[in-house]
């Protein structure tokens, strides 16, 4: 895995662990934006709504690399997006790569965590 990558995922999940006080992987990243993409702030959700919690999440994330598009929302007012390339191939090292960068991204874009070695 790429080092500065790995040190800026870190930088990132120390400060968001300081918000949340609570741990913060990968999976607990994704929950986190779904929710805030979702919009409507936290409630206890169902085993169902925390796995598309985590797609609309996933895509999100992936949105800026090309992978997904927004489509709109439904009548939930749940966010939709269309698949626009496939992700390659990918084993777990390269797939935890992608999702790190991009989490990164997502975070530092939306001002929502400040880091010094922001080459992205």
């Amino acid at each position: 895995m790429d080092f500065d990558i790995e040190l800026r995922f870190q930088e990132v999940k120390s400060q968001l662990e300081k918000t949340f006080g609570e741990d913060m992987d990968v999976q607990a990243m994704l929950f986190l934006i779904g929710v805030n993409e979702l919009g409507m702030g936290y409630k206890d959700f169902s085993k169902s709504e925390k796995t598309d919690l985590l797609h609309v999440a996933v895509c999100t994330v992936l949105e800026p690399h090309g992978y997904y598009e927004f489509d709109g929302h439904d009548a939930e007012n749940w966010p939709h997006f269309k698949l626009i390339q496939e992700l390659p191939p990918l084993n777990d090292r390269e797939q935890q790569h992608l999702m790190k960068e991009a989490l990164i991204d997502y975070f530092v874009q939306n001002e929502y965590v400040e880091i010094e070695n922001n080459n992205a």
